[in-house]
């Protein structure tokens, strides 16, 4: 197996003595292409997690392939799962990355038994598909073809542009079950600030304009997607004029929908949070104290105050359509009865065109032909007519370090 060579030590790996409890550990991996994150490749024994919530059903429905993060976002709040590992919610968050490189195998099997109702299942809703690993890993369209093959309806919401190599087996799929998109996006460039906020706040991730892009090529496609506006930094992008222009370049960019959000500080995540902000912000830290004193959430004044600010924005920007699943935290499926429309999102919604198109971007891919049931491929051979049904092309076929 290439990259054998970077595999550590038994004894190296139980200095994290947390991972004693993957006895389903493969093996660890540090790359020079991934420097200072080491991946620890587990098969996992399920795919699908069951979450209880107020939705149409009794249980949302998620897949995580991944636990931990590169994206790095100082106010995650998956950061404190990492700590049933005995690993920290910070930097070992952002470093020690759990790869589950089963999961597309596993899922097949678990949406193949006959109790399976085809319920929603969203991802994204925990830690990112999209982070940067899953340019190697390449665990999703495993995991999207298992979904759309079983008619099992898909929520995804990333930070990752990786989203745009999969737009393909995205499209094939929406023609067979409902496939709602979504980017996170909190921070935009409003042309106010000095500093760099979105890449010192998450800096492992992509750009705003890299991200807004990826929109933009999901809606030329004809597929829906909208805009997660989370979390909205209090004191540093609540602001009337910081809000109207993310929303201004969401539209633009074609979203279909803007959902917001304040920021929600569990213990752990608030530490981590709060040691970036001494470090950028320090004139912010006794404000946010105060705010945040009463526990994770910001006080129902402040939660008023900003609903009475953005949601008019919302509205006259014309992006109200999304509503969140409150059993994932993703966005909510278009299967789901109570939703406004049901039916597939390439087929209610015509193909975007922008003023001005953005260049080529990551994870576009050599298609050559766009339309849905007749993919090709700028290569010596034609892969297979349908992603879904045959096997997949080499260049989306998952592949191990």
């Amino acid at each position: 197996m290439r990259w054998s060579g970077q595999e550590l030590q038994t004894e190296q790996v139980g200095a994290l003595p947390g991972l004693a409890r993957l006895n389903n550990l493969v093996r660890s991996v540090q790359t020079p292409e991934f420097a200072g994150i080491t991946f620890h490749e587990i098969l996992c024994k399920s795919a699908l997690n069951h979450v209880p919530g107020q939705s149409a059903l009794p249980y949302g429905y998620t897949i995580n392939p991944y636990r931990g993060c590169s994206h790095a976002c100082t106010y995650c709040f998956a950061r404190p799962t990492h700590q049933y590992l005995d690993l920290d919610a910070g930097k070992d968050f952002d470093s020690e990355i759990i790869v589950k490189v089963n999961v597309a195998e596993v899922l097949r099997k678990e949406l193949g038994k006959p109790t399976w109702g085809r319920h929603p299942v969203a991802l994204g809703t925990n830690t990112d598909p999209y982070q940067r690993a899953e340019g190697r890993y390449r665990l999703m369209p495993g995991i999207i073809a298992a979904l759309a093959d079983s008619k099992t309806p898909i929520s995804i919401l990333t930070k990752g542009t990786l989203l745009r190599r999969d737009l393909d087996l995205l499209v094939e799929a929406s023609e067979h079950v409902p496939v709602d998109l979504a980017m996170s996006i909190a921070i935009y460039d409003d042309g106010l600030r000095d500093d760099d906020l979105q890449q010192s706040v998450e800096p492992g991730t992509p750009t705003t304009k890299a991200r807004l892009a990826t929109v933009t090529a999901v809606r030329e496609r004809g597929l829906d997607c909208g805009v997660f506006l989370m979390p909205i930094l209090p004191f540093l992008t609540d602001t009337r004029a910081h809000l109207d222009e993310a929303l201004r370049q969401a539209k633009a960019a074609g979203a279909t929908s803007v959902l917001y959000s304040g920021l929600n500080l569990k213990p752990a995540v608030k530490d981590w949070y709060l040691r970036w902000l001494d470090r950028e912000h320090p004139e912010l830290v006794a404000r946010y104290l105060e705010l945040y004193a009463g526990g994770q959430y910001a006080p129902k004044e402040y939660r008023t105050w900003l609903a009475a600010r953005i949601k008019p924005l919302i509205r006259a920007h014309g992006l109200e359509r999304g509503i969140v699943d409150p059993a994932t935290g993703g966005l909510r499926s278009s299967a789901l009865p109570s939703s406004p429309e049901r039916m597939p999102a390439a087929r209610r919604t015509p193909a975007f065109t922008p003023a001005r198109s953005p260049g080529p971007g990551p994870g576009t891919g050599p298609m050559m032909d766009h339309r849905p049931g007749s993919l090709k491929w700028a290569r010596s051979t034609e892969a297979p007519r349908s992603l879904i049904a045959a096997e997949l092309p080499t260049d989306l076929a998952p592949t191990l370090f």
